[in-house]
């Protein structure tokens, strides 16, 4: 019987957890990897009441200020049952949490818009007024620019969620220096830092190296410390979010422009949860052959 070969592959330079969908996250320097992922992650969600749908920056013109909210999980304060409160900074510096009475009207007014913050059975807690039910499927919009002055789309589309998740696709999303380091190469007016892309693991890949050699890990295992284990399941399509700005990050369409023209508009890639644990950064990641 022949055992795979581990090759080492780079370290994990940063996680990043986002406990509310389409906020701004917090970096972590140790998490827990669980079965829907870094633990906490998307754990919550704005839901427009007028039209049942989650709230998603991938739809700029309807939710222009996703990302200038800020969101942190505080300390879980009961490991079995998932209690973790969330406090989120509103664009004008206030802070609220999960906690409190009078969240939703604090958060429809910084919106605009009638919403109400919503929980995985993951993240439920008290003082959320919705928890989302494991069967049920979320609905929210994607907005389709025209971004090489060529598809005329700018048109906006239903997509569906993973059941019982606040999810796009997959519960990890991984990200090379390496690859980083290509599209600035084939862009260099560009900002390509990891917080554009919102990956969870950002693996250091050794010095000098491009390419987007994430794509070589399709279908393949990685480890991760002494622990974790993934899936790599497919390319991580990327979308108009890229392009917004963020933070100290300017608006920018080359940023899509350039990983379509390079990669097929793939940054990054996509994981599931073969065996989880606590991964902390410096950790030593290994393909499995």
């Amino acid at each position: 019987m022949t055992h795979p070969t581990h090759n080492e592959i780079g370290t994990l330079a940063s996680m990043w957890r986002y406990p509310v969908k389409s906020m701004m996250g917090e970096e972590l320097s140790m998490a827990e990897v669980k079965e829907h992922g870094i633990g906490g992650d998307r754990s919550y969600a704005i839901l427009d009441r007028s039209d049942g749908k989650v709230a998603t920056a991938k739809n700029p013109r309807k939710w222009p200020t996703l990302f200038t909210f800020q969101a942190k999980l505080s300390t879980v304060t009961n490991e079995t049952e998932n209690i973790s409160p969330v406090t989120i900074t509103l664009p004008d510096g206030t802070m609220v949490n999960s906690e409190q009475d009078d969240l939703d009207q604090k958060l429809s007014q910084a919106l605009e818009k009638d919403v109400t913050l919503v929980a995985t059975e993951q993240g439920k807690m008290k003082g959320v007024q919705s928890t989302l039910p494991s069967s049920w499927t979320p609905n929210s919009e994607e907005y389709w620019p025209d971004i090489d002055g060529r598809d005329h789309r700018e048109t906006v589309t239903d997509f569906t969620l993973p059941t019982g998740t606040f999810f796009d696709a997959a519960m990890l999303h991984l990200l090379t220096t390496a690859t980083l380091e290509q599209l600035h190469e084939a862009y260099p007016d560009g900002k390509f830092v990891a917080q554009r892309f919102r990956p969870n693991i950002i693996v250091h890949t050794p010095e000098g190296e491009k390419g987007f050699i994430e794509n070589s890990w399709i279908g393949k295992i990685l480890s991760i410390g002494n622990e974790v284990r993934l899936k790599i399941t497919g390319p991580c399509a990327r979308c108009v979010m890229t392009t917004l700005p963020q933070g100290a990050l300017p608006k920018d369409p080359g940023i899509l422009r350039t990983a379509l023209k390079h990669n097929q508009g793939n940054v990054g890639v996509y994981a599931s949860v073969l065996l989880g644990g606590t991964i902390r950064s410096g950790d030593p990641i290994k393909l499995e052959d």
